[in-house]
């Protein structure tokens, strides 16, 4: 009994995952665990319910998952071992690569991939990518702006293989809101999908609906090291290459590009705030960018209104800010959501900070957290696995839409959903009411509502598709409605 006590104490997560209000955890006793919000299902649990600490998910316990992948609101899962990918959530556009629409509640096979060895899963707001073992890569999901890859804008409902990449072997892969990033095993770099912002790096603002290499004369000229790895936000792109050195290019009305200023860049620039120190990872939230040093240290730019860069404050920064109150825990791993950030300590510590409304934080309390907070809960020597294995709810099937929204959407194609009026002022849209013409907030400076990418209202040129949308958020628990812009 002692030994299994002592068992219990040592599990620790090995992997996190952050959607726009939802979280998932893989620990090393074979538990996936997920919080947040879960109205389309994301958490994987059965039910719409918001979850406000971690729970396992019943379906996964003992599937062997060795990776998670947060899109906006649904998740992906990996199993190694035995060669699956079970995919769940918000289903719309066939992201969930099921060869349908439906939302998915609890953990479903994606029978697609069955027998293939998977070696990353990347998600974007609507679209997904799966890259193998062998270095493939396929695609599924929205692709009104060519994000798929397939040289034409068809969503799908199934998983393709990007013929565009043939005789490329794919290392590293990276999905934002409308655009797509991959590294290859020779250190080259291709991106497409959206462009307006220069994300996809190769110099212009134009959409590329097949695979364009990126510009990298900047890289090439100023780094002895080649693209190891690749990270999207919401519409810029970042690429680390093997000396540490980071590169990042698209959007930068935030300064989510850390290149101290509030340019757009075209092509990839150097991040000269970190210049000394060897970066080995970085991710991307929606307006916000982290980086992990080899040393465990994190650095945090862009967007900060509520606190997802961890720096005590809520002021947005230009330019890289070391995370100081994480000096004396080095970290081993950093996933942005949109609006939160999780990390993994060396020492197997978590810690969450940034939007905790709905409770992906996972400390049980809806509220922001400027600082890393200890989430207590997943912490190695504290885990208290039969009662994370107990929380695991055994229970499945469908919530339907008006169990879960206050608008139901009328519609029954994977294309978006009709039922409510066009044209609504800004201010006559409860929170993620879908309302197809309401205008890009990136050129008219109106927001969305308040969950991230997917719960923004667009039309369809250059923004997200428009959502079937939920409840009215809690007085005072307003997201963007304040902030000039998008």
């Amino acid at each position: 009994m002692a030994e299994a006590s002592a068992a219990a104490d040592l599990a620790s997560v090995v992997q996190v995952s952050c959607g726009s209000s939802h979280t998932v955890a893989l620990l090393d006793c074979n538990v996936v665990a997920s919080w947040g919000r879960g109205e389309d299902g994301q958490l994987g649990h059965g039910d719409a319910e918001q979850v406000d600490a971690p729970r396992a998910v019943h379906a996964l316990l003992g599937a062997d998952v060795s990776a998670v992948c947060c899109g906006a609101e649904y998740t992906v899962a990996v199993s190694k071992q035995h060669r699956r990918v079970y995919s769940w959530g918000w289903g719309d556009f066939g992201r969930l690569g099921h060869g349908d629409c439906t939302d998915v509640f609890v953990p479903r096979l994606v029978d697609f991939f069955n027998g293939m060895a998977v070696k990353q899963v990347a998600c974007g707001d609507t679209h997904t990518l799966v890259c193998t073992d062998s270095g493939e890569l396929y695609t599924f999901g929205r692709n009104q702006n060519g994000q798929l890859g397939h040289g034409n804008t068809n969503d799908l409902l199934s998983p393709q293989r990007v013929a565009g990449l043939q005789g490329k072997v794919v290392t590293s892969v990276a999905g934002g809101a409308e655009h797509s990033v991959i590294a290859t095993d020779k250190g080259e770099v291709y991106a497409w999908g959206w462009g307006r912002y220069g994300n996809l790096g190769d110099g212009d603002r134009q959409d590329r609906h097949a695979p364009a290499a990126v510009n990298s004369a900047s890289i090439d000229s100023s780094s002895a090291g080649s693209v190891t790895s690749v990270a999207c936000g919401w519409r810029h792109s970042a690429a680390v290459t093997s000396d540490g050195r980071v590169f990042t290019f698209g959007w930068s009305k935030y300064g989510q590009l850390g290149l101290g200023d509030h340019e757009d860049r075209l092509v990839p620039a150097e991040v000269s705030g970190l210049a000394g120190r060897h970066v080995v990872a970085i991710a991307g939230g929606w307006r916000h960018t982290m980086a992990l040093d080899s040393e465990g240290g994190v650095w945090a730019w862009g967007w900060n209104k509520f606190g997802q860069l961890g720096i005590g404050s809520t002021e947005d920064q230009a330019s890289p800010v070391a995370v100081s109150s994480l000096a004396g825990s080095p970290i081993a791993q950093l996933a942005c959501g949109w609006r939160h950030t999780v990390a993994v300590g060396r020492a197997g510590q978590v810690f969450s900070w940034g939007r905790g409304v709905n409770g992906q934080l996972g400390h049980g309390l809806e509220r922001d957290e400027a600082r890393p907070r200890t989430l207590a809960a997943l912490c190695r020597g504290a885990v208290n696995v039969a009662r994370l294995v107990a929380s695991a709810r055994p229970q499945g099937g469908y919530v339907a839409p008006a169990d879960r929204y206050a608008v139901v959407p009328s519609g029954e194609d994977c294309g978006g959903d009709a039922g409510v009026p066009e044209g609504l002022p800004d201010s006559a849209v409860p929170e993620m009411v879908e309302v197809p013409g309401v205008p890009d907030s990136s050129s008219t400076g109106l927001l969305g509502n308040g969950s991230g990418l997917a719960g923004e209202c667009f039309s369809g040129e250059g923004g997200p598709p428009a959502k079937r949308q939920h409840v009215a958020a809690p007085a005072g628990s307003a997201d963007d409605a304040a902030v000039p812009g998008s």
